[in-house]
């Protein structure tokens, strides 16, 4: 159906995204992850990549068995580039358009649809200049879904928890489906 590249950051939500990469895939996706170094400290790639069944791209310099750059084929590839779980800090880094990574850098030469879901502390949420980068990234046509509220892993409650993986999966695939019916595709 439709290339999602699935970026995870470094949030304890991370471990959701292997529910979300594999119901992408039940639907007919074609997913390809892309993770921050710190989204590993909370999920291996070889857990993401055994679940896609595609190579997982986690450092700019796995790259170098290749003279084309494939952070920029995935981003020219890509249908959608989904950011679940999305951090302050890499809403910050796309915000002001850095590119410390490869998922910073595929966000920055993706011409596809961009949804985030944000998965942070609530007072990190609620942050001026979180809320400035949230703003930001709306300016340039992101999406964003959530984040819920309930009780954090930190355990303060309020907002900052990851949408449930139903309802990302449900918004990521919808945003595909409309994409693919816009240009005539099926």
């Amino acid at each position: 159906m439709a290339n999602i590249v699935l970026g995870i950051t470094g949030s304890i939500a991370a471990y959701k995204a292997a529910d979300i990469a594999s119901q992408l895939g039940r639907l007919g996706h074609s997913v390809s992850v892309v993770m921050t170094k710190d989204a590993q400290e909370f999920i291996t790639p070889l857990t993401l990549q055994v679940l896609t069944k595609n190579p997982v791209l986690a450092d700019l310099y796995d790259e170098k068995e290749s003279w084309r750059p494939g952070h920029i084929e995935l981003a020219d590839t890509a249908d959608l580039l989904l950011i679940a779980p999305a951090t302050a800090n890499v809403l910050a880094q796309l915000a002001n358009g850095l590119a410390p990574d490869p998922l910073a850098a595929i966000a920055l030469a993706t011409r596809a649809p961009v949804l985030h879901a944000p998965a942070m502390n609530g007072k990190m949420w609620d942050h001026p200049a979180t809320q400035k980068n949230v703003e930001t990234l709306r300016g340039f046509g992101h999406q964003f879904i959530g984040p819920d509220d309930g009780m954090l892993a930190c355990g303060y409650e309020g907002t900052g928890r990851l949408m449930p993986v139903e309802a990302v999966v449900e918004r990521a695939h919808a945003i595909v489906m409309e994409k693919t019916d816009s240009s005539g595709n099926s």
